[in-house]
């Protein structure tokens, strides 16, 4: 996986896809926060459903981000948790363009 901004949509979803799992993580990455934990809900030809960690435990931020403010990429410095899964090395990142929106709780 290059971090490539001319990507297309059909790209990042086959990428994305595969890691839908409510036992794997993600890294995601705003321009005013990095290396979220997230795990990803959902995706379709238009939008990545991801679910942020926040400060609260068991408490996560539902965001539907658009594809096309989305870099995909990989994060070297994570590995993964599924224990049914075989352990990789690296893991999604996802790059979006923008600040993290507010939290309401």
């Amino acid at each position: 996986m290059d971090n490539q901004s001319d990507m297309s949509r059909t790209d990042k979803l086959a990428l994305i896809t595969p890691w839908i799992n409510p036992e794997e993580r993600v890294t995601v990455q705003f321009d005013d926060q990095r290396d979220i934990n997230t795990v990803v809900a959902g995706c379709s030809e238009r939008l990545v459903d991801l679910e942020l960690e926040t400060n609260i435990p068991h408490i996560r931020q539902k965001l539907s981000i658009p594809l096309s403010e989305i870099e995909v990429s990989e994060d070297p410095s994570h590995y993964t948790r599924d224990p049914d899964k075989p352990l990789q090395f690296k893991r999604l990142l996802l790059i979006i363009n923008g600040k993290r929106p507010g939290i309401v709780y």
